[in-house]
């Protein structure tokens, strides 16, 4: 039925609906595309797609193992992927394969210039060759990239520049001493007074510096190793972290398989030598069962003699008897009581001894004193002693006293004159 053919009242009620019907399918697609705009959003953040992802590279000996993809695991977690692997060209003989990867901040800020690597190692739990970049955290040096723009300016524009206590050095200042390079001030120091002091006469064009207060949600530099300086960023030059590889599970099982293999002959060898010793051993037992066998009755009459020694008119109470062991122990408690008393003596004797060596010695003591505080008294003895000689001598040729100093004559033969004899020669001369 045509719309001319309605009513008014029909055409207005109608209109009205169109109206309502065209507000609901516009409210509808609305939320609609509210939802699929926020399941978008949701699926990109969990993504990742608005997190900002730092480049960096390492190399390895060979790509096995790895593929694009693969998480990037720092201290235990994901904290980025691989994006790209590809061979080195054919004339670079130092590395094979070049990882390029991508870190999520805020990790990049564990990876700085010294102590952080990227150790391609065997996945744990997995034994089919799969490997994983796990990468270090840093323990000196700078950050690999900062957020923060560069500026170079010479010496006299940073001495006029507002809130300098802001900027930081962006490269390290070095100086040349007879051909000797010394570093003079670090990146990232503040430019106060006394760094640009330090700094001054090193530096002849200009300088980098980096605002602190100046954060973007980009990055702006990136580390140059080679030029120790931070140079702007282009999505091309990339960090290179220093790489740490660690062989597969599959190499280091084929290696420990070819150790097997190397050393199976000795392990034989040496098997054969156990064979051949358990060989003597049982041999020698054997024998030792035939000894032992042979010997048992020397063993049983030797038991039979020791138990005759022991006992009442048996061999040992007939060589040693009663009377015996009597007398023995007497004489043994005398010879004790003996050598007690020697001991006792000894000490005694000993002590006695000290006492007069120590006596002597005062006696020699006061001598040597009496003499060193007279030193003429031996010429004086001397003269004393031969004055005595004089006056016995005058007194035996004295008349009075010279009967008084005559011998006895006695029946002993006189004295024998010795002659002496002289050669005919000596005889002749004379």
């Amino acid at each position: 039925m045509a719309l001319q053919d309605l009513t008014p009242q029909l055409r207005t009620r109608l209109s009205h609906m169109e109206r309502a019907v065209g507000w609901f399918v516009l409210l509808a697609t609305l939320l609609l595309l509210g939802g699929f705009a926020y399941y978008l959003y949701t699926t990109a953040k969990n993504k990742g797609w608005f997190l900002i992802k730092v480049p960096y590279y390492t190399f390895t000996d060979r790509a096995t193992g790895l593929k694009v993809g693969d998480p990037v695991q720092l201290m235990g977690l994901s904290v980025g992927h691989i994006t790209d692997i590809q061979p080195q060209p054919p004339y670079d003989l130092e590395h094979n394969i070049c990882i390029d990867f991508v870190i999520v901040h805020p990790y990049d800020g564990y990876l700085w210039t010294e102590g952080s690597h990227a150790k391609v190692t065997a996945a744990a739990l997995d034994l089919l060759g799969k490997r994983v970049v796990e990468v270090t955290k840093g323990t000196n040096g700078y950050p690999t990239y900062i957020f923060s723009p560069l500026h170079t300016n010479t010496m006299a524009e940073i001495e006029r520049l507002p809130n300098r206590e802001e900027y930081v050095l962006a490269q390290e200042v070095w100086a040349v001493v007879n051909s000797n390079s010394t570093m003079v001030a670090k990146a990232l120091l503040p430019l106060t007074n006394g760094v640009l002091e330090k700094i001054r006469p090193y530096v002849t064009a200009g300088l980098t510096i980096t605002p602190t207060n100046q954060q973007r949600n980009k990055l702006m530099a990136v580390w140059d190793d080679h030029n120790a300086w931070y140079v702007a960023f282009n999505g091309r030059n990339r960090y290179g972290l220093v790489p740490d590889e660690s062989p597969a599970l599959t190499d280091r099982a084929e290696r420990l398989v070819a150790s097997v293999e190397a050393a199976l002959p000795n392990i034989l060898g040496l098997t054969n030598q156990l064979s051949a010793t358990l060989s003597n051993s049982a041999s020698m037992t054997s024998n030792l069962n035939v000894v032992a066998q042979s010997i048992q009755p020397v063993i049983t009459n030797m038991t039979f003699i020791t138990a005759q020694l022991q006992g009442q008119g048996t061999l040992g109470d007939w060589l040693i008897p009663t009377n015996m062991h009597r007398q023995l122990d007497v004489t043994l408690t005398n010879v004790n009581t003996t050598v007690s008393d020697a001991d006792s003596n000894l000490v005694v004797l000993a002590e006695s001894l000290t006492k007069s060596l120590n006596n002597l010695a005062d006696v020699t003591s006061n001598l040597n004193g009496q003499v060193q505080a007279n030193t003429n008294i031996l010429t004086h003895l001397s003269d004393t002693i031969v004055h005595s000689d004089q006056f016995i001598q005058g007194l035996k040729h004295h008349w009075l006293l010279r009967s008084a100093f005559k011998t006895k004559k006695t029946n002993s033969p006189p004295a024998k004159v010795h002659l002496q004899l002289e050669s005919p020669k000596s005889a002749t001369e004379k």
